[in-house]
């Protein structure tokens, strides 16, 4: 039995809060089933959608198509497929765009990625997008997707400078996307700064905050170093007091992503996309927290 899927568009023209999680492919399919259980768990509460990430590797690229069809054709949620310019032609792309409108699939999120391991700057494929922005332009030329791009409140690491970050944003944008997802942050003020000038370039589309769930100080520096956020002082001393204990970092990562997320939402923010790690009970918890936003 397959579903009517929603596009991006569609989904946010509500007055509801619009919850959504992010997965990303296990390293090898022997590790596809607990993923999916994980995927079920959370499927229980009022869900958006559910992204899937990209990866670089040729087996975990046929594990992304898996796991969209199965939040599509099993969980029945509407499901959004990262798609980067990495090593690939535009046949490439247009193959695999081909291959998401067959099984029903309707929104995708278009990003340049990040290089390859082992590779310092980003290298276009010779018969392939240099950018996020060419990619959004050539998916919405098609016609068949609703398009997510990324936006990053503390600026992308390769960006010139704030103010070329955000305009490029714009640019893609009036390519065609339907809404913003944002990198992570741990401020709302850094979120309803971003939104401000966001919205004082002319961008209208739902510009949605991307929240990971704390769970040590280790694994926090290491991804807010590739993605150009920051980390409050006093969050970074809270974590400090509490290194190596870590029943009361979880404790503690679900009461600050609880409060985090009540502060965008009453601020105004359409909704959440937890980036969920491939972990589901801070998600879970934090979810209950929210239930009398989502819910409403």
């Amino acid at each position: 039995m397959t579903h009517k899927e929603l596009t991006l568009k569609e989904i946010y023209q509500t007055d509801k809060k619009i919850v959504s999680l992010e997965f990303f492919p296990p390293r090898n399919e022997d590790d596809l089933p607990s993923t999916f259980s994980l995927m079920e768990s959370l499927a229980q509460y009022p869900i958006g959608f559910m992204s899937v990430t990209y990866g670089a590797m040729g087996n975990t690229r046929s594990l992304t198509r898996e796991m969209v069809s199965f939040i599509h054709h099993r969980l029945q949620v509407p499901s959004v497929a990262h798609l980067t310019c990495v090593n690939h032609s535009v046949s490439d792309i247009d193959n695999i765009l081909d291959g998401l409108a067959a099984w029903g699939i309707k929104n995708v999120l278009a990003l340049r990625g990040d290089p390859p391991k082992g590779q310092k700057g980003f290298v276009p494929h010779p018969e392939g997008f240099s950018s996020a922005l060419e990619l959004t332009q050539h998916i919405n030329q098609r016609g068949e997707f609703s398009v997510a791009v990324a936006g990053y409140p503390e600026v992308h690491p390769d960006a010139d400078s704030p103010q070329d970050d955000i305009e490029y944003l714009a640019k893609k944008v009036r390519a065609g996307a339907d809404l913003v997802i944002t990198q992570l942050f741990f401020s709302p003020e850094v979120y309803f700064s971003f939104v401000e000038k966001a919205r004082g370039l002319g961008i209208t589309v739902p510009i949605v905050p991307g929240i990971m769930p704390i769970r040590n100080l280790k694994q926090l520096d290491k991804i807010v170093r590739m993605c150009g956020a920051t980390i409050p002082p006093d969050l970074r001393k809270a974590l400090g007091e509490l290194q190596g204990r870590s029943k009361e970092i979880e404790r503690f990562g679900i009461q600050y992503g609880t409060q985090l997320c009540q502060d965008l939402l009453k601020g105004g923010a359409p909704g959440i996309h937890f980036f969920t790690l491939n972990r589901s009970r801070q998600v879970q918890e934090i979810i209950r927290n929210l239930e009398d936003w989502i819910r409403s």
